[in-house]
Formats: C-alpha cells, sequence, structure tokens
C-alpha cells in the first residue's frame, strides 16, 4: 500500500465514494467499508487510525440517537429510552449515514497514512495542477507539526527558567497563553521566509519546471485503476438495467 502511487489512491477515494451511492444498499456499503480496513490492516498503519474513528463515532452516535428518535416517517418502534421511542425507520437510515461516513474517513485515512504530502502534491503538480496550489497543501499539512515542534521548544526553554508547565488545568492554562504570541509571530515568519525563498528559486517563473525526483511508478496501477473503473461501469449498468 505504501508503494502505490498517490493518483491511484485518489482514484480509490472516488471510487469509495460512488460506488455506494450508486447501489444504495447496505450489503455495499459493508463490503466497502470492510475493504477499506482490510486495506488499512494490510499497510499497517490500523492503530492510527483509532482516535479518528472514536472522534467520528463519537459524532456518528449522535446522529443515530437523533434519526431513531425524531426522523420524519418513524412508525415501528423498536425499544424506549424513557420517554422517547427509538424507531426502526431511524435506525436504519442512520445506519446508511454511519457507514456512509466510516466508509469516505477510511479511504482518505488509507491515502493520509500510506503517502507523503509531498509525494501527492508532486504528483498533482506533474499532471497540470498549478504549483501554487500545491504548496499551499504542503503548507497546510506541514504547519502543524512545525508549530508543535515551536511550541515544544518555547515550553522547554520555560521550563529551564523555572516556569511552571504542568500540574493543574489553571496552571497549564496559564502557561500556554503565553504560548501563543509567540508560535502565532513565528509561524507567519516562517511563512515569509519561505516564500522569499521560493521567490529567490524562481518559483513564479513560467518556464516549465523540472523535479528533483523521478516519479514513483507502480507496476500494477493501471490494473488497480481499470479494474475500479471496471466495477464501476459494472455498479451502474447494474443499476440502469436491474
Amino acid at each position: 500500500m505504501h508503494n502505490i502511487d498517490p493518483i491511484s489512491k485518489l482514484y480509490y477515494i472516488l471510487f469509495a465514494i460512488i460506488i455506494p451511492i450508486i447501489l444504495p444498499s447496505f450489503i455495499v456499503s459493508v463490503i466497502c467499508v470492510a475493504l477499506s480496513v482490510l486495506l488499512l490492516l494490510a499497510a499497517k498503519v490500523i492503530r492510527k487510525t483509532l482516535p479518528v474513528y472514536s472522534f467520528v463515532f463519537l459524532v456518528l452516535i449522535t446522529v443515530i440517537v437523533i434519526q431513531g428518535l425524531f426522523r420524519p416517517g418513524n412508525e415501528t418502534i423498536l425499544f424506549h429510552l424513557g420517554p422517547f421511542a427509538m424507531h426502526k425507520e431511524g435506525l436504519l437510515f442512520a445506519l446508511t449515514i454511519v457507514l456512509r461516513v466510516t466508509n469516505i474517513v477510511s479511504a482518505f485515512m488509507l491515502l493520509v497514512l500510506t503517502t507523503k504530502p509531498s509525494d501527492l502534491v508532486e504528483s498533482l503538480v506533474r499532471r497540470g495542477m498549478s504549483p501554487r496550489i500545491g504548496y499551499v497543501i504542503v503548507s497546510v499539512f506541514q504547519i502543524i507539526p512545525e508549530m508543535m515542534s515551536t511550541m515544544s521548544t518555547i515550553m522547554d526553554a520555560q521550563r529551564s527558567r523555572g516556569m511552571e508547565t504542568e500540574g493543574k488545568l489553571l496552571v497549564r492554562m496559564k502557561a500556554f497563553i503565553p504560548l501563543l504570541a509567540p508560535v502565532v509571530l513565528g509561524s507567519l515568519i516562517n511563512t515569509k521566509e519561505r516564500a522569499m525563498a521560493l521567490e529567490v528559486r524562481g518559483f513564479n517563473s513560467r518556464n516549465p519546471k523540472t523535479y528533483l525526483n523521478e516519479e514513483k511508478t507502480y507496476s500494477y496501477s493501471k490494473w488497480i485503476q481499470v479494474a475500479m473503473l471496471l466495477v464501476t461501469i459494472f455498479a451502474v449498468a447494474w443499476r440502469v438495467f436491474l
């Protein structure tokens, strides 16, 4: 999974989103989710997905409760939660939402956790995307790690000066607030310096760009893309003629 080119993974995201829409059944949605989870297991990144799944499922629980209790068209009562009744129709509709959201999140995590942002952006730029847009995308991926690194450095400096940074919530808040100004200012300064460095290197030049590294290719990329295309065509035909 880590060696597959980013474009094929982008196609897989599109494939995972389209197929459950073309064939809106529980079985198809479950198969798509299971396929994404199996690919995450094969890539050995499933542990990194657990915090994301935890947050997503926490949000989806509210969807299940709201749809099960208050969705228009609810008729069949399954059980009661105090004065409220949980309905079959709402739960089935909520289950559809849960499967589709889980499917989309899993497909995106497969791309994010097995692909370097620089490789993804370089592949897109090679295929005609504006280098400026590519730079923005890379910056978005890099800004959070850079800010965390800067914050860690400032926290270490404050500890060396005897400032309390651990303990009760109030103590941590007092230590965190002074970090905001240097972290934000440092990020702005880094952005300006990076923009100047890019300008010096001819980033805005209209001449054809060259690449330092050769494009990574995967021997089975074409077969993977063709297989996804054929499955999509089959799904459309199944929906139209059956």
